[in-house]
């Protein structure tokens, strides 16, 4: 008799973003020639830029002959865009980082997922509230936690994020072995300063624990003062896993391409308490799971770093955030409290009137064809906020903000 993973059984109904893609579809086959506009999940809508486009070309062109043609590629990602990666987004920052340190992956969502897997199974975990979904589900999925309970699994170490302590929360009293952040943050788009950051790895150092560090965002920072790695702080090269993605940086959600940063001097400890380099066991894991990005993705990644790349990339990241600017004040005359916008490419928003984050879903899915993500999908801290994403067209996002404001 086969059995199943019975852990898989804990999750509660599905993965929340599917969850809106069924009722969005239900809604549109009940309601045909609707124009639903979509500012749920965080999917980019602009093109990829030129620069990529041409690189992405070249590269399909060479696997078309025999003298260029590429087989299996290195599991850890092609030397070119490794080196890339360390000069551009750290060593030009003053940020000690070797392409050594850094492994191609098809995702961030990936990475983070399946990084536990070369930690123990009876390590605790402690993740933000709201958070990612990702980081609660693949905990559940991994053997982690025990039964749901009001918004809850048992196991995790939950660490409310809420308006009060400006969505960064608090050193949790529990130590946890893993902890997982993510700044800019999704789903409320707050940023952690340096000093924030800095409490953390502190935190980390004294309690030998290890940061699980989601940047994804980095690249949607305005402000000069917000940290974009959680290198920049002294002292996380030791305590901490930072993750990085190109899909909302350089729109390639379609095209799949991430890498994460595991450095030489990070530690971990065998059952008698010996400390070992985490490096290697997650080599071993990704070279021995993962066949690599395919080569013509890697070089059309490469060209993000252009000089052509740098100019386009950066055009779209404003575009983006320029619809989170119009979002954020149509919003706010709109009399709805707000946050994020600012450093990352999310609105977080208070429903009016105390009104449930799901119940707000089907009203403005309903009366303004609206769709958004509910924030009690992020956990039980999200309750009563809704997230917008900045990633649809201008045009979209104006008469979605229109619409909303018109809204009884």
């Amino acid at each position: 008799m086969v059995r199943i993973n019975e852990h898989y059984l804990k999750l509660q109904a599905g993965y929340l973003f599917p969850e809106i893609g069924r009722r969005v579809n239900q809604y549109i086959s009940a309601n045909p020639g609707k124009n639903v506009i979509k500012m749920g999940i965080g999917d980019v809508t602009l093109p990829l830029v030129p620069a990529v486009v041409k690189a992405f070309h070249e590269g399909v062109d060479e696997m078309a002959k025999a003298e260029t043609f590429k087989g299996y590629g290195p599991e850890q990602g092609y030397a070119f865009l490794r080196e890339a990666i360390a000069k551009n987004d750290y060593k030009d920052k003053g940020i000690d980082i070797s392409a050594d340190d850094i492994f191609i992956s098809d995702g961030s969502k990936c990475d983070t997922g399946n990084i536990q897997e070369i930690f123990g199974h009876d390590n605790k975990i402690a993740i933000c509230d709201p958070v990612y979904p990702v980081y609660a589900d693949t905990t559940v999925m991994a053997g982690k936690t025990g039964r749901y309970n009001s918004g809850h699994f048992e196991g995790i170490i939950y660490m409310p994020c809420t308006k009060e302590n400006s969505f960064i929360p608090e050193l949790p009293k529990e130590i946890p072995d893993l902890i997982f952040l993510c700044y800019p943050n999704n789903p409320t788009g707050a940023v952690a300063s340096k000093e924030e950051l800095k409490k953390w790895v502190d935190y980390a150092t004294k309690n030998k624990s290890i940061i699980l560090y989601d940047a994804a965002y980095e690249a949607f920072i305005t402000e000069n003062d917000v940290p974009h790695s959680i290198y920049e702080i002294e002292g996380a090269r030791q305590v901490a896993i930072e993750f990085r993605s190109f899909s909302k940086t350089a729109g390639f959600t379609g095209t799949r391409c991430a890498f994460t940063v595991v450095p030489e001097e990070l530690k971990a400890y065998d059952p008698e308490g010996k400390a070992l380099s985490v490096k290697p066991l997650w080599n071993r894991r990704h070279t021995t799971k993962f066949n690599g990005v395919s080569y013509p993705v890697q070089k059309a990644a490469a060209a993000v770093y252009s000089e052509e790349g740098k100019k386009e990339v950066s055009e779209v990241i404003a575009y983006y955030m320029e619809n989170a600017r119009i979002m954020k004040e149509s919003l706010t005359r709109a009399g709805y409290e707000v946050f994020g916008g600012v450093n990352a490419p999310y609105i977080w928003a208070r429903t009016m009137n105390g009104m449930s984050s799901w119940d707000f879903f089907d009203k403005l899915l309903n009366e303004a064809n609206v769709v958004g993500t509910p924030g009690s999908g992020f956990g039980p801290a999200g309750e009563g906020y809704f997230r917008f994403s900045a990633f649809a067209g201008r045009e979209n996002t104006i008469e979605a903000m229109e619409r909303i404001k018109r809204l009884k």
